[in-house]
C-alpha cells in the first residue's frame, strides 16, 4: 500500500520528503507534490519529513481527501520525478493549514 500526498501540500510544496525517499517516488507539479503508488515502497520515511503533514498511508487518507489517491496515481504519470530538495513555495507558510485548497480552486495541473 502506497503513501499519498493530500490537500495541504497544495501551495506549500515543501520537499524535505523527497530527500529521504529511497524509491524516488515523488513527482513535482506546479504547486504540489504527488507520490507514484507503483514506485512507493511503503517505507513511511517521508511522513515525518512533511512540514505540511500532508502525507498519509493510502488506507488512512481522510475520507474528504480520498480523491487524492487517484490524483497521485494519475499525476505521477505525467509530472517529473523530484529527488532533490528545493525551497518551498513563496507563500507556503500562509497556505500551510488552510483547509480544502482543492475546493478553493488552488490546484494547478
Amino acid at each position: 500500500m502506497a503513501f499519498v500526498v493530500t490537500d495541504n501540500c497544495i501551495q506549500c510544496k515543501y520537499t524535505d520528503c523527497v530527500a529521504v525517499c529511497p524509491a524516488d517516488a515523488f513527482h513535482e507539479g506546479p504547486n504540489f507534490m504527488v507520490i507514484n503508488p507503483i514506485e512507493c515502497i511503503d517505507c513511511g520515511l517521508c511522513v515525518p519529513e512533511c512540514d505540511a503533514q500532508a502525507i498519509f498511508q493510502e488506507d488512512e487518507v481522510p475520507a474528504d481527501q480520498e480523491i487524492f489517491i487517484e490524483m497521485n496515481s494519475v499525476l505521477s504519470e505525467v509530472w517529473p520525478v523530484r529527488t532533490e530538495v528545493i525551497p518551498a513555495m513563496e507563500d507556503a507558510e500562509k497556505w500551510n493549514g488552510v483547509e480544502d485548497k482543492l475546493g478553493k480552486g488552488m490546484l494547478e495541473k
